[in-house]
């Protein structure tokens, strides 16, 4: 970051209210980016921390701030700067959350896959295959992903998932389908694998 240098006759960065930064770093003002990242950092890593751990929580403050700075000439904040930025990290800590509950979630459902078909699995190659099937899963579509997960690895129904998602039990059929299709491109050096899922 940059040191905070003022000229004579100027109001001090840290002085200025959130509008008034948030008006000057949409202009392109480094100090006032500087004045914003100092005085909330501290604060959001502290809420991030309420749902991810340390490293993650930094994580996710730093993208958010990186966000900011690059997104200035296009962000329109309709609340006040503070609500903004409480609420993005809010959004993204539940984000990385799910995606590491889907995380959790396919690694014990292959792993018991896996257990069964091999007498004595190597551990490496599991670790794997585990990895790159997570990967493929996260990369699909958010609509396909959250029907596959909450049918293969949560063991809803597809009515049950209509219900839920206030769809049809067709278009649940639909986007696991796809979303099976669209495994077996992403993992095809590993299809005997794939028809574990499917």
């Amino acid at each position: 970051m940059l040191l905070l240098s003022f000229q004579k006759n100027h109001v001090p960065m840290d002085q200025l209210d959130d509008h008034q930064l948030w008006t000057a770093l949409c202009k392109g003002n480094e100090r006032a980016f500087d004045t914003i990242f100092i005085r909330y950092y501290p604060v959001l890593c502290t809420y991030a921390r309420q749902f991810l751990n340390n490293e993650d929580a930094r994580d996710i403050v730093q993208n958010l701030m990186v966000w900011l700075w690059e997104n200035r000439q296009i962000l329109v904040i309709e609340s006040t700067l503070r609500s903004y930025l409480f609420s993005a990290v809010r959004n993204s800590c539940l984000t990385e959350q799910h995606k590491k509950e889907i995380r959790r979630k396919a690694h014990h459902h292959i792993h018991q896959k896996l257990q069964h078909l091999f007498d004595d699995p190597d551990f490496y190659v599991a670790e794997e295959l585990t990895e790159k099937i997570e990967d493929a899963i996260q990369a699909l579509p958010e609509t396909y992903r959250e029907a596959f997960v909450k049918n293969r690895f949560e063991q809803m129904t597809y009515n049950e998932i209509a219900l839920e998602l206030n769809v049809s039990a067709k278009t649940v059929d639909y986007r696991i389908s796809q979303a099976l299709k669209q495994l077996r491109v992403a993992l095809r050096d590993y299809l005997p694998i794939l028809a574990l899922l499917a």
